[in-house]
């Protein structure tokens, strides 16, 4: 729920951001020169770039959580069996064992989306946020392809 809580307070803080950049582009066009109107113009592509990008994410978030909310309801959410160092991190060695796992399920099963929501837990807890990414993608894909 903290999460949930800090992601829209970051996302509110974000869009006033926005509008107050899009009211600076409004002005810059307003003022009328060739300059201010190029300055203006590009300035209001920022607020619609971050828009476009906080909506993508928005809609990822969604999605990964809905995926993750059906796989719970099927009892096949990946337990935490990582072991922890004393600061609490996540050991690598059990990490990467997961992950081997995890990874052997998904090639057994390549279209099922929920072996790629366990491999994307994986990389997650490997701390390759890029590939996880990819994996929870690939999940959402092949969950939106399933009848």
């Amino acid at each position: 729920m903290r999460a949930k809580i800090s992601y829209a307070v970051t996302a509110a803080v974000l869009v006033v951001y926005f509008v107050l950049v899009g009211s600076r582009g409004v002005l810059l066009i307003q003022a009328g020169t060739p300059l201010t109107v190029t300055f203006g113009v590009a300035v209001l592509i920022l607020p619609v770039i971050g828009v476009w990008f906080l909506w993508k994410n928005t809609e990822f978030v969604r999605n990964a959580n809905r995926l993750a909310a059906e796989l719970d309801a099927q009892g096949g959410l990946p337990v935490d069996e990582l072991k922890r160092l004393p600061s609490g991190r996540i050991d690598r060695d059990s990490a990467d064992e997961v992950f081997a796992r995890r990874r052997a399920e998904t090639e057994d099963a390549p279209d099922d989306w929920r072996s790629w929501f366990r491999l994307a837990v994986a990389y997650h807890d490997a701390r390759d946020t890029a590939r996880a990414r990819k994996a929870m993608q690939r999940a959402i894909a092949l969950h939106k392809a399933t009848p």
